[in-house]
């Protein structure tokens, strides 16, 4: 299943069991409980680590006037859900992803936060199987090439605070963030927040903590607003 992936990185993986697990999803676990299946995401909180510290790194070499602020905005841009997607998306990751019948039928194959985290995942799975090296060559190949439109596109500001800003200057109103659910164990939980205007949900964010989910909402709640220029607050 996996010889097309291996062809397309240059990579044989060692250990396949590992490989496959780096593209099953919790859903696909609960639906086969008795296959015993492991799902992802602990592969993901491995290669979400891994990918910064590559990131964190490249940036620190490469921008040596660059404040911490600054660094740090523009590394959140490059981990961000969507940026991550786009690029699993050219990979077509998704391809590969183990889902249950009701998370394919949703379209679960095509989701961002699903494609972004299989990407953590697989860079989790490359970093056992292959080591360091690897991972960078990988990241360096596939993720940093997207800093270009990120700089020229300005997207490393940080969407909560670009929000505000545009909010208060166009609309009058300060954008409210809310907690719309949570799920998942106290050690690995997952949070969907929305953000509001005027009482209005305007966007929704998933993430790992609720700074995570916030980002996104935020930087989703953007691209709406400037896309809807008579956008109904009432």
């Amino acid at each position: 299943m996996f010889k097309e992936l291996e062809q397309k990185f240059g990579i044989v993986f060692h250990d396949k069991d590992l490989l496959q697990t780096a593209f099953v999803h919790r859903s696909f676990v609960n639906e086969h409980k008795q296959e015993q299946y492991k799902d992802n995401e602990r592969l993901e909180f491995l290669g979400d680590a891994v990918l910064e510290l590559i990131i964190t790194e490249y940036l620190y070499k490469k921008y040596k006037t660059a404040e911490e602020g600054e660094l740090t905005n523009i590394r959140s841009a490059l981990v961000r859900k969507e940026n991550l997607a786009q690029v699993a998306q050219k990979l077509n990751l998704g391809k590969y992803l183990r889902l249950s019948r009701g998370e394919e039928k949703s379209g679960g194959r095509t989701k961002d936060y699903l494609l972004a985290n299989t990407c953590e995942a697989l860079i989790g799975c490359l970093f056992l199987d292959q080591g360091l090296k690897v991972c960078e060559h990988f990241v360096h190949q596939y993720i940093l090439p997207t800093i270009k439109t990120i700089l020229q596109k300005k997207l490393y500001i940080d969407a909560k605070s670009a929000l505000q800003e545009y909010t208060q200057d166009k609309l009058h109103i300060t954008p409210i963030y809310k907690v719309l659910e949570d799920k998942g164990p106290d050690h690995d939980k997952t949070f969907i927040m929305g953000v509001f205007l005027n009482e209005k949900l305007i966007a929704k964010g998933t993430g790992s903590s609720k700074r995570k989910a916030e980002e996104q909402a935020a930087y989703k709640a953007l691209q709406t607003i400037k896309k809807k220029k008579n956008l109904q607050l009432s």
